[in-house]
């Protein structure tokens, strides 16, 4: 495995000096934020469309320093029904990608409305009321569906292989099954972004996760939650309170270690090795109470104790 980070752990330092800070923690490489619901301090996506020298300029950057490029990230909800930039900022992500030669991609599957004189999108958590399942069939058949079929065709004209979707609360794409029904509807450029942080308080096993997946893994979001017993008891894990105010949430993320301790992210490293995945490990630094460069420092010590990183080479003598 491969140890980076996300770009916007470190999002209020120049981009020269997030990367000066990669190369001192001993990172492999880093993931950059382009768009969506990034501001991207640390890629002008337009520029960087439009300019061959800026795109060498932006490799050099790495490769001076002896990194990188994971992949670039366009989080966002491409499929908002009233803001179509996010979904055009993906594709022009996916063709600065292939410009670059980078291989894989990172978003979120979007979230349309819940139909056409929808303006707002509409997740769907239940099977009940009756109209949900009228609002999912036209999310995926008439919206989800089609936009990722021209992706992957467009994924195909440049290069791109992979598509890693975040499985992320307010998406279509959010769990197992229904990564792997996208799946199988538009082709194998379709995978997962396994972050272990959301499948926590949606009350999954990112363990379990892992191994289910097998060949649909295609990258990994290194981070942590923390699940607030006291507070939970009486709101659930169903939480839509300031994410700056922690001890009032149900679960909030937080530092790697702070919520599941160092066996747990050592067990995490062998699950995904058991699905064959022996990629990427991203730290995704979103802890509101300690220090920035401090929460990423404690989350890349933490993984270097438990990540593989050597290949296999055992094997049993012949006797």
């Amino acid at each position: 495995m491969k140890l980076g980070f996300v770009s916007d752990s470190l999002g209020g330092l120049p981009f020269e000096e997030m990367l000066d800070h990669a190369a001192r923690l001993g990172c492999d490489g880093v993931e950059v934020n382009t768009c969506g619901w990034s501001t991207a301090p640390h890629f002008d996506l337009a520029t960087m469309l439009e300019s061959a020298d800026k795109r060498a300029a932006f490799r050099s950057a790495f490769e001076s320093r002896g990194l990188e490029v994971i992949s670039l990230n366009a989080n966002g909800n491409p499929l908002h029904p009233t803001d179509p930039k996010q979904g055009e900022g993906l594709k022009d992500t996916i063709r600065v990608a292939g410009a670059l030669g980078i291989k894989t991609v990172c978003t979120m599957s979007g979230l349309p409305a819940g139909s056409p004189s929808d303006t707002m999108p509409n997740w769907v958590v239940s099977s009940w009321p009756p109209e949900t399942q009228t609002i999912l069939k036209y999310q995926w058949e008439q919206k989800l569906i089609p936009f990722w079929s021209e992706v992957a065709a467009l994924c195909a004209e440049h290069g791109v292989e992979r598509i890693a979707l975040e499985l992320h609360g307010n998406q279509c794409v959010y769990n197992v099954p229904s990564l792997l029904k996208l799946r199988e509807a538009v082709g194998p450029v379709i995978g997962a972004n396994l972050d272990p942080s959301h499948l926590f308080w949606m009350g999954a096993d990112p363990l379990v996760a892992a191994e289910a997946l097998g060949p649909a893994l295609y990258h990994v979001h290194a981070k942590d939650t923390l699940l607030n017993a006291p507070v939970q008891a009486t709101t659930s894990l169903l939480e839509n309170g300031s994410l700056m105010d922690i001890p009032a949430r149900s679960w909030s993320y937080i530092t790697l270690g702070f919520g599941h301790g160092e066996e747990w992210w050592r067990q995490f490293c062998y699950r995904c090795l058991m699905a064959g995945y022996d990629g990427w490990l991203s730290i995704e630094h979103e802890d509101v109470l300690l220090n920035s460069l401090e929460g990423l420092e404690k989350s890349v010590a933490l993984l270097k104790a438990v990540m593989p990183s050597a290949p296999s080479d055992f094997k049993p003598q012949d006797i």
